[in-house]
C-alpha cells in the first residue's frame, strides 16, 4: 500500500518538526527564562491566527452559524473543564509543581496534530502532488506553533527533556490521523469538520485565558513590548501561511 506509506511518511516528517526543541536543551537556565516570554508571545499569535486564519474559515465553508459557533462555545467550555480537573488533581494542595495550562496546552496541540493527519490523508488520497504540497504547507505553520508549544510547555514547569518528549509525542497524534483517514477516506470530511471548530476553540481558551493572562504578568516595558511584537509575528506568520494553503 504505497498510498498508505506515503501519508504516513509525511505525517512522521511533520510530527518531527516538534523536535525543534533540540536547539534549546544546550541553553542555561538563565538564558533560557529570558527567551521564555518571547515564546509564549509566539505560541499566543501562532494558535489566535491558527484559530481564526485556518480553522474556522475551513469549517465555516461547510457549517451553518447555527452550529458553528455553539460547537465553538462547547469547544471552550470543554477546555474549561479539563484544565479545572487537571488543576484538582495536580494543584489541590495549594502547590503546582507544573501549572495546569501545560497540560492544557497538550490536548489542544494534539487534537490539532490529529486534525492535520486526517487533512494530509484525504489530500494524498485525492492526489499525490497535493498531498506533497499540503505537506509542505503545514510544515510552515507548524515550525513556530511547535517552538511556541515547547516554550510553553518550559514556562509551564516542564523539564527540558521532558517538555521535549511530551511535544513530540502530541506530535505523532498527526500518525494516528493519517492512519485513520486513510482507511476512513469516506467519511473524513465530516469527522474533520466538526474537529475544526473544536480544536478552534480550544486553542482561543488557551490563548485567552492561560498564554495572555501570563504575558501580561511582565511589568517591564521592554519586554512586554518584545512579547507582543512576538504575539503578532506568530498571527503573521500563520497569516501567510493560510496564502501559501
Amino acid at each position: 500500500m504505497p498510498l498508505l506509506a506515503d501519508i504516513l511518511i509525511a505525517n512522521f516528517l511533520i510530527s518531527s518538526v516538534s523536535l525543534i526543541g533540540i536547539f534549546f536543551l544546550a541553553l542555561k537556565k538563565e538564558r533560557l527564562q529570558k527567551i521564555l516570554l518571547v515564546l509564549l508571545g509566539l505560541s499566543a499569535g501562532t494558535q489566535m491566527g491558527g484559530a481564526f486564519l485556518h480553522l474556522l474559515p475551513e469549517a465555516g465553508q461547510k457549517l451553518s452559524d447555527t452550529v458553528l459557533f455553539p460547537f465553538i462555545l462547547a469547544s471552550f467550555v470543554i477546555f474549561y473543564l479539563i484544565e479545572k480537573v487537571f488543576h484538582w488533581r495536580h494543584c489541590h494542595e495549594g502547590e503546582c509543581k507544573i501549572h495546569t495550562f501545560g497540560y492544557i496546552n497538550l490536548v489542544g496541540d494534539s487534537v490539532h496534530n490529529f486534525i492535520d493527519g486526517l487533512i494530509i490523508a484525504a489530500t494524498f488520497l485525492v492526489d499525490l502532488k497535493l498531498g506533497i504540497v499540503t505537506s509542505i504547507a503545514i510544515v510552515f505553520h507548524e515550525i513556530p506553533q511547535e517552538i511556541g508549544d515547547f516554550g510553553v510547555l518550559l514556562y509551564s514547569g516542564f523539564e527540558k527533556r521532558k517538555a521535549l518528549i511530551f511535544n513530540f509525542l502530541t506530535a505523532l497524534t498527526a500518525i494516528a490521523g493519517g492512519i485513520i483517514g486513510y482507511f476512513l477516506s469516506f467519511t473524513i470530511q465530516g469527522l474533520v469538520t466538526y474537529l475544526l471548530p473544536f480544536a478552534a476553540g480550544g486553542f482561543l481558551y488557551i490563548s485567552t485565558s492561560d498564554l495572555i493572562p501570563e504575558i501580561r504578568k511582565e511589568t517591564n516595558l521592554k519586554k512586554s513590548l518584545l512579547s507582543f511584537g512576538f504575539f503578532l509575528i506568530g498571527i503573521l506568520i500563520m497569516y501567510f501561511a493560510r496564502l501559501i494553503e
